[in-house]
């Protein structure tokens, strides 16, 4: 047995701080690497001893000098990054360190996919249809997926219906596969339309000892990118699920393995039908749900093991309790496809009520950038039933105190409340068969709220900052003059509803206050291509004005009691420049305070196609003056490791191109300027 006493953590963020949470509880001190990017993180300042990375996390020699010069005598590698990489589990163990994980060889067998799928076809786990020719399809049939050998995430992943378009797919997963993981091989394999991810936890000893934990549920995938997790499947019953956890046990003590790891499965909806995916040889993100269910700590279970600690039970001893489910929040944008967001995070303040797991790297103040993935945090509910699990995990979302980002909360609480979720409808095609509803559609009545709150919050905190006469109520005159004014503009998902306020003092410390709306529609010709919208505006009739008496019950600094149009509301409010967050009964209305007189400026050329995330152009496919048909690549850009073709909406003429290869563009830089053909005019390619 080895008794781990230092424990370096070769990643980041929120992975940082979970696996920080139970080293602690073990009585272990914590060792932090960090980038340039990161050294305000909330993770480096958690740590015992933090040390910089001037190479970045897959600098492995670094990580290795980090951990010798730490004097930790142990590494664990989180999960994404060098968590599955077998070069550096073995430079950890030649340095003498003890490595959290299954052996180098495990993790190079099932690294590998193509591998992976040999070795688990050997242990009698059925498999799909594949091909390691990428271009002959013929075993395979379509459609198909494109995959990369390497790696997962969803990166170096193509879905191909029509074989015309197999030889871009696979050109583009091969770009996408050798950024992200360096190795550009990928293979093809059977596509199944309506199936579920599910997972088996497996853990293993170093004395022969494996079990499995259940299953999870990762079916609702965005990009091939899990977003909703659960535990257990509703659509494993007992006789499957043992059916699925002998498999995996099967193909885990076929290569000895140790450790935490998953073993990926897709079950065919129609038939019930099991075949392997893959095997992650690490810690799975989604890894809390079985967590809640079965009451074991997989951290400590890793830490055990590495230690050379039997496990100690069997499989007859593993219980299951109850409902577990996880949403990933991220800073992305569902209504423009979910392409990441960035900015400062104004406000992240998560609620007391409902008590829900919160496993999170970021916290107010935290800036989310490019060099990451954009997730934010996990937040992970448990209940005696499913229905209360999701209701439980969608009522925090919905609670959360956030600002500054653009984020998929709404997305996720949506989903959570549809009926298909709730009555177990969760196949892979869940997002674009049942399309929850992807921004908040704020009422007149809400916005109005929102912005009355925003007003009222501002003229108290004006008093508090207030130099003399710091007792006397906001607005106060000697004689008769018109009430304090304010205009504010609350974001919406169908653009900015401005609001003016109006409000006069009362003698008992109430207000008069009168608010009405004007909602600004922005011109929907401009947005081409699903770039930023241009400057035109269109003024839809003004909403009907509301007078009514306001109470400030209570103010604080960072929110305000108020009672006003027949409805009381406890708002927390985070400020951001001009801008406030107010969190109230549902969402968050982020409101801008609009200047008195207004600021001339330009908008979008007419026409132009706008950078829909920020990122790198890898690619210009025209030129000016070039005729292009609808659906036609204009521009592949990347960003996040990921890559995005800008379309042709329609038949037209390219009249500019503003970027070039190789260009960092920000969200809404312009890209081109396009020129709708006319009716009947036909395009070129």
């Amino acid at each position: 047995m080895t008794r781990i006493g230092t424990l370096l953590v070769a990643n980041r963020g929120e992975i940082a701080r979970r696996v920080f949470r139970t080293a602690r509880a073990m009585g272990m001190r914590c060792v932090a690497v960090y980038s340039d990017a990161d050294a305000d993180a909330p993770f480096v300042a958690e740590a015992d001893v933090a040390l910089r990375l001037p190479g970045g996390y897959l600098d492995s020699d670094a990580l290795v000098a980090a951990a010798v010069a730490a004097g930790a005598d142990t590494v664990h590698p989180g999960y994404g990054f060098l968590s599955e990489n077998a070069g550096f589990a073995r430079a950890v163990t030649a340095a003498g360190l003890v490595w959290v994980g299954p052996g180098p060889d495990a993790i190079e067998t099932m690294g590998d996919k193509l591998a992976a799928k040999a070795a688990a076809a050997a242990a009698g786990v059925p498999t799909l249809p594949s091909s390691d020719d990428p271009g002959d399809p013929s075993d395979v049939g379509f459609p198909l997926m494109v995959k990369a050998a390497a790696g997962g995430g969803g990166k170096g992943m193509r879905l191909v219906s029509d074989p015309a378009d197999l030889a871009e797919a696979v050109a583009a997963a091969r770009r996408e596969a050798l950024g992200g993981f360096g190795d550009d091989t990928v293979f093809l394999e059977r596509y199944l339309r309506r199936c579920r991810h599910v997972e088996i936890q497996i853990l293993g000893d170093a004395h022969g000892d494996v079990v499995h934990l259940g299953e999870r549920e990762c079916s609702i995938q965005r990009r091939h990118q899990k977003i909703i997790e659960e535990s257990p499947s509703i659509a494993v019953d007992d006789a499957l699920r043992s059916t699925m956890g002998d498999a995996a046990v099967r193909l885990a003590r076929s290569i000895g393995y140790i450790s935490a790891g998953t073993v990926e499965l897709l079950v065919d909806d129609d038939t019930g039908e099991f075949f392997f995916l893959e095997v992650n040889t690490r810690l799975q993100v989604e890894h809390p749900v079985t967590e809640e269910v079965t009451g074991i700590d997989l951290v400590r279970e890793q830490l055990r093991v590495a230690a050379g600690e039997p496990l100690g039970y069997t499989q007859a001893d593993i219980a299951f309790a109850g409902h577990a489910v996880e949403a990933r929040l991220y800073a992305e944008d569902p209504a423009a496809g979910f392409l990441p967001a960035v900015g400062t995070l104004a406000a992240f303040a998560p609620p007391v009520d409902p008590a829900v797991r919160w496993d999170s790297g970021v916290e107010a103040g935290s800036e989310v950038g490019l060099d990451f993935d954009p997730m934010l945090a996990k937040v992970i509910a448990h209940a005696p039933s499913r229905t209360e699990a999701a209701g439980r995990l969608a009522l925090a979302l919905e609670r959360l105190h956030i600002g500054g980002v653009t984020t998929n909360r709404h997305f996720l609480a949506a989903a959570l409340r549809s009926e298909a979720f709730l009555a177990g409808d969760t196949t892979t095609d869940f997002i674009e068969r049942v399309d929850p509803s992807r921004a908040a559609a704020l009422s007149p009545a809400e916005c109005r709220h929102a912005a009355v709150a925003a007003a009222m919050w501002l003229q108290a905190a004006e008093r508090q900052e207030a130099r003399t006469l710091r007792w006397m109520p906001s607005g106060w005159r000697h004689g008769r003059l018109p009430p304090e004014r304010a205009e504010l503009a609350a974001e919406t998902a169908a653009g900015p509803v401005e609001v003016r306020v109006s409000y006069r003092p009362q003698r008992d410390s109430s207000f008069t206050v009168r608010a009405e709306c004007a909602v600004a529609a922005v011109e929907a010709a401009a947005a081409v291509a699903g770039g930023s919208p241009g400057g035109g505006r269109v003024e839809l009739p003004a909403v009907a004005a509301v007078e009514a008496a306001a109470t400030i019950a209570a103010w604080r600094s960072d929110g305000l009691d108020l009672e006003w149009d027949g409805r009381r509301v406890r708002y927390a409010v985070a400020v951001d420049g001009e801008r406030l967050h107010l969190t109230g009964d549902s969402e968050t209305v982020t409101v801008t305070v609009l200047p008195r007189f207004g600021v001339p400026g330009r908008g979008l050329t007419a026409g132009g196609f706008a950078a829909p995330m920020p990122g790198v152009i890898t690619e210009v496919r025209v030129t000016p003056g070039e005729k292009v048909a609808a659906g036609s690549t204009l521009v592949v850009m990347e960003g996040m490791k990921m890559e995005h073709h800008v379309s042709a909406p329609c038949d037209g003429t390219v009249v500019e191109v503003l970027v070039n290869p190789g260009d960092q563009v920000d969200n809404g830089s312009p890209l081109l300027v396009f020129e709708a053909a006319e009716a009947g005019e036909a395009g070129g390619g």
